[in-house]
């Protein structure tokens, strides 16, 4: 049997976005099916990523674009956004650590 998690708090982010961007998702890792990943590029743009691991799919969301838009990211890639170099590297090593290891969270 698996001890309860620890509840306490570890990495609070607040939206830089104004009102017009949408409400920002809100994210816990309680549910241990997704892998989660957080950017911020160098202008305050925020980027979020989720991969599933039941449905084996990435979608990727942005204050900029509007953060009730969902994008699907495929082999790192995120269809229909062009995104800098920084925020493209930043979005591979999530895919790649999301990916790494998803047969062992089949079990």
């Amino acid at each position: 049997m698996m001890d309860k998690p620890d509840e306490r708090i570890i990495l609070t982010v607040y939206n830089n976005h104004v009102e017009t961007c949408g409400e920002p998702p809100t994210i816990d890792n309680a549910d241990r099916s997704r892998y989660y990943g957080y950017f911020q590029n160098e202008h305050g743009e925020q980027w979020l990523f989720v991969y599933d691991y039941g449905t084996e799919t990435g979608t990727l969301r942005g204050g900029d674009c509007g953060w009730d838009r969902t994008y699907e990211v495929v082999g790192g890639l995120a269809a229909g956004l062009i995104l800098n170099s920084a925020e493209q590297q930043w979005l591979a090593a999530c895919w790649n650590a999301a990916t790494a290891f998803k047969d062992v969270h089949h079990q």
